[in-house]
């Protein structure tokens, strides 16, 4: 792929991802489970975010 498709797509796809998993642990944390409930996956998510944040800046800009 060239490298203007390979920046939009995983922009794209990070944004996605990212909306999602932020999505999911408000929701969780403002449910049932609580704030404590939740604070565990929202250590998870984080974690998750930060993976794949360093996987897109590898992937986009890490090869030569």
């Amino acid at each position: 792929m060239s490298k203007l498709v390979n920046f939009i797509t995983a922009t794209i796809g990070l944004g996605l991802m990212i909306t999602f998993v932020v999505g999911l642990s408000y929701s969780i944390s403002t449910g049932f489970a609580g704030f404590w409930g939740g604070l565990p996956f929202a250590f998870i998510a984080g974690f998750v975010i930060l993976l794949a944040l360093y996987n897109y800046w590898e992937e986009v800009f890490g090869k030569k």
